[in-house]
């Protein structure tokens, strides 16, 4: 299964400076707090958007006949990605282009898209009818189109905290892009710039702005937000191309006017920020049993997507059972455990000592840039 849109799943030890002294945003009297420095909150919301990301390709092959799952799957796509992108956006306030920072940066992007594009391709040409497929790249395969944008996003960062009023200048490029079939497939640029403006809104965040989410009458609004998002997802079904949410294709190779690909930008960013807004604040402040699980999104998310095209090679979505309530209920709890299993720090060492075995090649980059025990961004 090649995933359509996103992807899944997070870096950083050169998170901002005020982030790691700065009081998780809702940490709430009697809440267990992180005792590493880290913020709970976020470690929280990665954690819990990875379920999300799971559960949504998992629903996926379930999509066929089924209005209900692909309501939930279409809401799911709106917002879960977007997320993702947004913290990413938030860790990246403090990024140089210092050499310690771009060591630091290519440790915990490049290296493993390297790693894991080779990997599926292998896995590809196995589970897959192109069993030629070359190893490029060039062309992110399934899920590492995240690691190349998270690359250019962070590498851009600095840029864009010079540029006045840089959401505006973001949404622009987004828009252009939807007008532009011919950006083709090198690095996956056309996802990468219809997912920009979500980077450069995180960038944009202060702690005190995720504060307001936790405040009682966001919470309250949320619970309305999100189920009227699923009655309109329920609605839109036989209405609207839901593709729209995985923002890696033009208006027209979508089928739509030119004209409408600059509105829906603007609709979909509307939407999707409205439901990380009603997702966050939901989001516990304080540590949780699950809290530390939210360090290790980024192999999680790589590691997920074995799994999930493995499933399907073996046809195990044929089984008629799981296409009833009853099976998509399971196929949606067995996803959460294993994304769970897979965040866990003994399946995430392994990952980290290999990528500190290959930057020790390098100690000019990486001198004092340890692979923490966080990757900070699917």
């Amino acid at each position: 299964m090649l995933l359509p849109t996103s992807a899944t799943p997070v870096t950083d030890a050169t998170a901002a400076p005020e982030r790691r002294q700065a009081p998780p945003p809702s940490a709430e009297a009697g809440e267990r707090q992180a005792p590493t420095g880290r913020d709970p909150f976020l470690d929280n919301a990665k954690y819990l958007a990875i379920v999300l990301v799971a559960v949504g390709h998992a629903w996926e092959p379930l999509r066929e006949g089924s209005r209900t799952v692909t309501a939930l799957y279409t809401l799911v796509y709106a917002f879960h990605m977007p997320v993702f992108a947004v913290i990413a956006g938030y860790f990246s306030r403090g990024f140089e282009a210092t050499p310690r920072k771009l060591g630091g940066l290519l440790k915990r992007t490049v290296l493993p898209y390297v790693l894991f594009e080779t990997a599926y391709t292998f896995f590809t040409r196995w589970s897959s009818e192109d069993p030629d497929r070359p190893v490029t790249l060039l062309d992110p395969l399934y899920l590492t189109w995240f690691l190349a944008a998270l690359f250019i996003w962070r590498l851009t960062s600095p840029i864009w905290r010079t540029v006045r009023r840089p959401l505006p200048w973001a949404l622009t490029i987004a828009a252009l892009a939807t007008l532009s079939p011919s950006i083709g497939d090198d690095l996956d640029l056309q996802r990468v710039a219809q997912f920009l403006p979500y980077f450069v809104l995180g960038l944009c965040l202060k702690p005190e702005h995720l504060r307001l989410l936790h405040r009682r009458e966001a919470r309250l609004l949320a619970a309305p937000v999100l189920a009227c998002a699923l009655v309109v997802a329920y609605w839109a079904v036989p209405r609207m191309n839901y593709a729209w949410f995985f923002h890696n294709d033009s208006a027209t190779a979508l089928g739509a006017p030119v004209w409408s690909g600059p509105v829906m930008t603007l609709a979909t960013f509307g939407c999707s920020v409205t439901l990380v807004c009603a997702f966050l604040a939901w989001v516990p402040g304080g540590g949780r049993w699950f809290t530390t699980l939210g360090a290790g999104t980024l192999y999680a998310y790589l590691l997920h997507g074995f799994l999930a095209q493995a499933a399907e090679h073996w046809g195990l979505y044929r089984l008629p059972w799981l296409h009833q309530p009853a099976g998509v209920a399971t196929v949606t709890l067995l996803a959460a455990v294993v994304i769970t299993f897979l965040c866990a720090p003994a399946v995430q060492r392994p990952f980290r000592r290999v990528l500190e075995r290959r930057m020790r090649r390098y100690p000019e980059l990486t001198r004092g840039e340890p692979l923490p025990n966080a990757v900070r961004s699917p």
